[in-house]
């Protein structure tokens, strides 16, 4: 199992995520990333950034 917090990445963001792989975690960031962030497009380095502060749990 793997988790993901997007304060790690976002600072202030309490949204947290889990999934049995890092794909699952990485499809249901592109919602979260436009309801809540504005971004119509996730930005490389901000996905970057969210695979390398996704932990397995």
């Amino acid at each position: 199992m793997k988790e993901f917090s997007c304060g790690d990445v976002i600072p202030g963001c309490t949204a947290t995520f889990s999934g049995e792989c890092e794909d699952d975690i990485l499809t249901q960031l592109g919602p979260h990333a436009a309801q809540t962030h504005g971004m119509s497009d996730v930005p490389d380095d901000i996905l970057q950034q969210a695979r390398s502060a996704i932990t397995t749990c």
